[in-house]
């Protein structure tokens, strides 16, 4: 599901359902001429290959000077981030905090 610049996954993220989204992300990035947001608020599950998707295409968005940045990462998507040493390739939405 798309929302302007956003690009919205549910359900599973993984090997199954990589080609898919790795698609839809290109050509979400090929039809915006700003930068890109892939919304993981609603995704039930992801694995490596999934991540390493994501951030391939972080990095050819920045080729093109442009950013694609994750938003709605939970915890555990957070943790295979950093254990799987892709959080550095990544860009995830800063979330303001209370004061």
């Amino acid at each position: 599901m798309t929302d302007g610049p956003t690009l919205v996954l549910s359900g599973d993220f993984d090997v199954r359902s990589t080609w898919e989204v790795r698609q839809a992300i290109y050509d979400h990035l090929g039809g915006h001429d700003r930068d890109v947001v892939v919304d993981l608020s609603d995704v039930d599950t992801c694995d490596v290959t999934a991540l390493k998707v994501l951030a391939v295409a972080t990095r050819e968005a920045s080729r093109e000077g442009r950013h694609l940045t994750l938003r709605g990462c939970g915890p555990a998507v957070r943790r295979l981030l950093h254990l799987s040493h892709l959080m550095r390739l990544v860009e995830l939405e800063r979330v303001a905090t209370p004061a």
